[in-house]
């Protein structure tokens, strides 16, 4: 598995922390007081994602888009 790609969606909530989000990997997601310590979070979750997946069944990032209501 090494050398998969993954997208990491970063917000930043109320408080000033970072959250990412892996949209290929379900309930993929960690945070961080800044955005190395949040990739340095995901790495490890993504790890740990891929770990207890049985089947290398991942969504295909397509990207983000912005709409205004």
């Amino acid at each position: 598995m090494k050398g998969k790609e993954f997208y990491v969606v970063i917000e930043r909530d109320e408080d000033g922390v970072y959250i990412g989000e892996v949209p290929q990997l379900r309930a993929c997601y960690s945070q961080g007081d800044t955005i190395d310590e949040l990739m340095l979070n995901m790495r490890e979750v993504i790890e740990i994602c891929l770990e207890e997946l049985a089947e290398e069944t991942f969504t295909e990032f397509i990207g983000v888009q912005k709409l205004v209501v």
